[in-house]
């Protein structure tokens, strides 16, 4: 059997949709052994979510319709990276302040994924966010369209994770995070990335 990895080359591409958020691709792309598959896929802006904890150690949920999977979830705060040359901790610090009327004295890297990588290329890094203080009440964001309906709560980071493990939380990057979360505090922080650290690929 070879070491050579088989290379997977895009031969052609063609859009069938493009929105603000996404676009569906077709790409024929180079298969081991010869010959082309087509692969259909979203091309997506990427996001980010944040697990707030506060001194108490619980985290901050919110719940949320979901119109794909047509019915509330349980959330982070979370957004689209969608304005260009954006710093991804600046988008974190705008979705906590917009969703659930905070803002953090730091924040961490606690886990990067890929929410799934069959169909779509959509990159979610999820913060850890600290040293919270409410947003003055007179700054706060209005909210609209599925986000007036937010529900906000604060739960022990543990009771969440049980949660998680309960099937109660299905959200990919909650799921995440709140499991990374829970893991690097039981490492004492030791595992957090800076802020600033590169995103993978």
């Amino acid at each position: 059997m070879s070491g050579v990895e088989h290379r997977y080359e895009v031969r052609s591409r063609e859009v069938r949709y493009r929105g603000r958020i996404f676009e569906v691709v077709s790409e024929q792309v180079t298969m081991p052994g010869g010959g082309t598959a087509t692969r259909d896929l979203v091309r997506h802006v990427g996001a980010v979510a944040v697990v707030a904890l506060d001194d108490a150690g619980q985290v901050v949920l919110i719940r949320q319709y979901r119109q794909p999977v047509g019915r509330r979830l349980w959330e982070l705060p979370a957004g689209l990276t969608d304005v260009t040359g954006e710093d991804p901790a600046v988008t974190a610090a705008r979705e906590l302040a917009e969703e659930v009327d905070l803002t953090a004295g730091r924040f961490d890297v606690l886990v990067d994924l890929h929410s799934s990588p069959g169909f779509t290329n959509e990159l979610v890094r999820v913060f850890l966010a600290r040293d919270l203080t409410d947003v003055p009440a007179q700054q706060r964001h209005a909210r609209h369209d599925e986000e007036a309906d937010l529900q906000i709560v604060r739960i022990d980071l543990d009771e969440a994770v049980g949660m998680v493990l309960a099937g109660e939380i299905t959200n990919a990057s909650c799921v995440a995070g709140l499991l990374a979360a829970a893991r690097a505090r039981d490492a004492g922080w030791s595992v957090l990335r800076r802020a600033d650290s590169p995103l993978p690929g």
